[in-house]
């Protein structure tokens, strides 16, 4: 024995569509805000280094190597 699908099932599958539709857009809005504004925070408390980073230069010796070993 077959059912049909009535008019009042279908009304409340379209409600309860557009309800999860509306629902997904919602949270994904909230928590898109909600993890940009944690990346935003995270970035700022990280310390800049502003001052360039030099190699590190051996020690200068006063005599001079010889070209013939």
């Amino acid at each position: 024995m077959g059912t049909s699908l009535t008019p009042e099932f279908w009304e409340r599958f379209s409600v309860l569509l557009v309800v999860a539709v509306g629902m997904t857009a919602i949270l994904t809005a909230v928590f898109t805000t909600a993890f940009d504004a944690l990346t935003v925070r995270l970035r700022s408390r990280r310390p800049h280094d502003t001052t360039p980073r030099t190699p590190h230069r051996p020690e200068q010796n006063d005599h001079r190597m010889s070209a013939h070993c």
